[in-house]
């Protein structure tokens, strides 16, 4: 069964290239995923260079100026970036028969959002409060993000695994953020569409009254604000229709269209440097990444509300990375199914397992983990992530591996 572990480039400064991948080896993974291009966060790395990690937006390796000469967007580049951390990896997961795939983050940059506020979401207030978010509607973020996903590929990957290619969600990626209100799941949902001048040009050309739909969020979330009582409930699409109306629903399904032309054209452009893409759905990172316990809706089910069409995806896209972030191995199982189900048999899923805290207590749980995935359709299982986990922790994956 194909694996790999999630590695950050900090990871192989921090305790070598070689160090690395022997332990890589050593656990029973077949390659590594690196982090090509990050986003700001501030990590607990309990056997690296430092005990707290500060990482940055942007990518480590040098831009090519043939792919983003001209476009308004261009990527941060990352402290040392010219020493082509990239490539000395390359060389050496070659050495070692290793295969190595590109995590790119796509659309969560706070350094490109802050510096262009035009090109991230806007709430149906017309707030820009979300810098780390993206637009993938606006026409300067798909030029950025199919130049962005041929600039990875070229790194002499196997596979560019695609993180943040869709909608963001409310409340998610910004520093010290606070919300003293209590908004319930579909009020936070409305609160989070993107009502910017594209994506409302957009879903006007499906057919959707779009200032209809702004008009009924921001009367809902705005009542909401003011002291209504909060929705109650999960985000369905039935619950949805019921508070705020047909009008939103089609709304917010018409941001499939916008989020499947980007991903095929990224896809293609992937190709195009002889990789294959990967596409990673947040939904199941939504639902279970704070304690391992998911809501009752499978991922694959609600993937729809970052404006994922699964369905559509499994003619485009060759590959999916699945978080399946639960403590139970039979969730596992059944968010894996749901996504073979909605994908198609002929794609390969990748399920993104984490070995430790705070879903994983014990091998024993990690290999019944690890067997859910592979009996429900995985043809790989990938552990997220290196630098994050103590290393008795980590010394649970071969053993789950079998």
């Amino acid at each position: 069964m194909d694996s790999s572990l999630y590695v950050f480039v900090e990871d192989l400064r921090g305790e070598g290239v070689d160090e690395v991948l022997d332990r890589v080896a050593g656990y029973g993974a077949q390659g590594v995923t690196i982090a090509a291009a990050y986003h700001r966060a501030r990590d607990v790395t309990p056997h690296g260079a430092s005990r707290v990690t500060l990482r940055r937006d942007g990518v480590h390796f040098p831009p090519p100026d043939d792919l983003f000469a001209g476009l308004r967007l261009t990527p941060p580049v990352q402290e040392r970036a010219d020493e082509e951390p990239l490539a000395d990896l390359r060389r050496a997961c070659a050495e070692r028969g290793l295969k190595m795939h590109a995590w790119t983050i796509f659309l969560h940059n706070t350094t490109l959002g802050l510096a262009s506020p035009d090109v991230t979401v806007q709430n149906c207030f017309g707030d820009r409060g979300s810098p780390a978010d993206l637009c993938p509607a606006h026409p300067d973020v798909r030029a950025y993000a199919v130049a962005l996903g041929r600039a990875a590929a070229r790194q002499g990957v196997d596979s560019v695994v695609a993180e943040a290619l869709h909608f963001g969600t409310f409340g998610h990626g910004y520093h010290h953020e606070r919300c003293f209100v209590a908004l319930g799941p579909m009020d936070a949902f409305l609160f989070g569409l993107c009502f910017c001048d594209h994506c409302m040009r957009r879903a006007t050309d499906l057919g959707v009254n779009a200032e209809v739909a702004r008009e009924e969020c921001s009367r809902i979330v705005g009542g909401v604000l003011d002291g209504d009582p909060p929705a109650q409930g999960e985000v369905t699409r039935a619950a949805l229709t019921a508070y705020a109306g047909p009008e939103v629903v089609a709304y917010a399904r018409a941001r499939s269209e916008t989020v499947t032309s980007l991903v095929a054209e990224v896809s293609a452009a992937v190709t195009a440097e002889g990789a294959r893409l990967t596409f990673m759905d947040a939904t199941g990172a939504c639902k279970g990444y704070a304690d391992g316990l998911p809501s009752a809706g499978l991922a694959a089910h609600d993937a729809w509300q970052l404006g994922v069409d699964l369905v559509a995806l499994g003619d485009i896209v060759p590959s999916f990375a699945v978080l399946a972030y639960a403590r139970d191995a039979a969730r596992v199982a059944d968010d894996i199914a749901a996504y073979q189900r909605s994908v198609g048999k002929d794609r390969e899923l990748r399920a993104v397992l984490r070995p430790g805290s705070p879903d994983t207590d014990s091998e024993d749980r990690l290999a019944a983990k690890v067997r859910a995935a592979k009996a429900a359709g995985a043809e790989a299982v990938d552990f997220y992530a290196y630098g994050l986990a103590p290393f008795d922790v980590l010394g649970r994956i071969p053993g789950a591996l079998g």
